[in-house]
């Protein structure tokens, strides 16, 4: 599994730098993610969001909820357990700031965490939601399993994450945005310069599309649907307790 790490003249591990990274660009991460996708990761969240709502879920964990914004659209479920997982202070930070101006401090809760650790109790989520965060994962495998742990039994993971289009034409597009685009617009508008280049060599990097599918089925989860989005510029992954 990749280790590509956001600093490469630390030696600290990628758990740690990831955290100071995301703590560094919170302020405009929000802004940054909007030029960077040309605004597409709205509709691919809201897919995200509609396959969580056809569950019918009594409670939703969402890691690595950033600045809060699926965790805010679960809101508009019946859900009535939502929990925020991040392992940066600072995103977090923004996350509740936006969540009490939209007055739903008292329906969602946001937790000071990681993936290969989870504070919650076995079969404690009814859906597990991970969005932009898995590649981010020091310990993908472990992550997944501590994922499977605390869900409920038939409960559902959805994952939405990057990946490298199939088509020709989109595929060199692609690379020609992550590689040149995606480390300049970062060099230009944010204060870690090295922060999005760490985020254009990790969504190149990390295993999309069927080689992520056997990592789920080979971690324990059943029923693994591969849904890519916009020809497979972002995928989103379905897969069952």
């Amino acid at each position: 599994m990749s280790q590509v790490k956001p600093y490469k003249d630390t030696e600290a591990g990628k758990k740690e730098q990831v955290t100071e990274m995301f703590d560094n660009i919170s302020g405009n991460y929000d802004a940054l993610n909007r030029v960077i996708t040309f605004g597409m990761d709205i509709s691919w969240r809201k897919n995200v969001f509609k396959i969580v709502k056809k569950q019918l879920p009594a409670s939703i964990l969402d890691i690595a909820t950033g600045t809060g914004d699926m965790a805010i659209l679960y809101a508009q479920t019946d859900a009535k357990k939502i929990v925020g997982l991040d392992i940066s202070s600072g995103m977090l930070e923004v996350a509740k700031t936006k969540t009490k101006k939209k007055n739903l401090e008292e329906v969602i809760e946001y937790k000071l965490g990681d993936a290969e650790h989870l504070p919650f109790e076995n079969e404690s989520f009814d859906v597990v939601t991970v969005t932009y965060g898995i590649r981010n994962f020091e310990d993908l495998e472990k992550g997944l399993s501590e994922i499977l742990r605390v869900l409920s039994p038939n409960g559902m993971l959805v994952v939405l994450e990057t990946s490298i289009p199939e088509n020709f034409i989109l595929r060199q597009g692609y690379m020609v945005h992550t590689k040149y685009m995606l480390p300049l617009i970062g060099r230009l508008f944010s204060t870690d310069k090295k922060a999005y280049a760490y985020l254009s060599e990790s969504a190149r990097d990390f295993p999309y599309g069927k080689k992520l599918k056997a990592i789920f089925e080979k971690v324990g989860y059943n029923k693994v649907e591969v849904l890519p989005q916009a020809g497979g510029i972002s995928t989103i992954y379905k897969a069952v307790k």
